[in-house]
């Protein structure tokens, strides 16, 4: 499976973006995809997941500001996030999980928020 992400960009703070990740390849083995983040000197951390069934999950930070939403026709998953703050710079990655267990990881997007 490719990932790849789109979407990132600099922002204000209290603004918006939406975070696009087009799959391709071996989609039959996706379970689910997701997002995570990465700050600088911190850990990667996840965001939001959305099964092939559409449960959803999100980090306790992203509940009620970013929705995680598919489009299996465009074999896309968007991370729409509003209300954002400093706290939400980040690289953010895409993610598919697979049926036998592996991950597949996008290359990254940077999304910087200024105050």
């Amino acid at each position: 499976v490719q990932l790849v992400e789109s979407g990132g960009g600099l922002v204000q703070a209290g603004g918006s973006l939406r975070l696009s990740c087009v799959a391709s390849g071996s989609i039959f083995s996706i379970n689910a995809m997701g997002w995570y983040r990465q700050a600088p000197g911190k850990q990667r951390e996840l965001v939001a997941v959305i099964t092939r069934g559409n449960s959803t999950v999100y980090a306790d930070s992203a509940k009620g500001r970013f929705t995680i939403s598919r489009d299996n026709a465009k074999n896309t998953v968007y991370l729409q996030m509003n209300s954002l703050n400093n706290e939400d710079t980040a690289v953010y990655y895409c993610a598919a999980m697979s049926v036998a267990g592996g991950t597949a990881w996008g290359q990254g997007t940077q999304v910087t928020v200024s105050s």
